[in-house]
């Protein structure tokens, strides 16, 4: 069964969540990737205000392609998020509480993750048009000269994710290995 959930993502209820659950995410997320991250940590190091509040903000690493007529976004799949691993640290800490991506994250980041309250979401990797269709709304409000990269606001209803690791720092990377194993060995 799939859990309901309303951004913007409390600490508090970024916390009830946990590893393995599917959910649906509706209301507002942003889009950023790696120049885009690095250009909002070079920001907050200066004590420059953020282009978008990121208190109770879910961000969803995506570099969307133009959209078709009629359309709010192109095809939006997930990338790799590893690469933005050197900047989410200070951006969970500033008060990001979610983020959407592909692939294992590192120690820093979920160490952050169990300090601060915060959560990442696996979306489908392979996917993007069908994810596209949960976007009912897309702005770019920063950095436009990145072109695809460029920070976007995302008014999205329904968006399929997985909670791959929790606040607690439980890993569905892991879990998810265990249990097969000792499933195909017969444990």
């Amino acid at each position: 069964m799939e859990k309901k959930i309303t951004t913007p993502l409390t600490r508090e209820a970024a916390r009830q969540l946990r590893c393995g659950e599917s959910v649906l995410i509706s209301g507002v997320i942003y889009t950023a990737r790696d120049a885009a991250h690095k250009r909002l940590v070079e920001l907050a190091e200066k004590g420059g205000p953020l282009p978008f509040d990121i208190e109770n903000a879910t961000i969803y690493y995506v570099g969307p392609t133009p959209a078709k007529e009629g359309r709010p976004i192109g095809s939006a799949g997930p990338t790799t998020s590893y690469r933005m691993d050197a900047y989410s640290p200070t951006l969970i800490a500033l008060g990001e509480t979610g983020m959407i991506g592909k692939g294992k994250r590192g120690p820093e980041v979920i160490a952050a993750m169990k300090e601060h309250g915060a959560v990442y979401f696996g979306a489908i990797g392979g996917a993007g048009a069908l994810l596209a269709r949960c976007v009912k709304k897309a702005e770019i409000v920063a950095y436009e000269d990145l072109g695809a990269e460029a920070v976007r606001r995302l008014e999205v209803e329904d968006f399929p994710a997985v909670v791959v690791i929790d606040s607690t720092g439980k890993n569905l990377y892991e879990t998810g290995r265990a249990e097969y194993l000792a499933t195909r060995d017969g444990k």
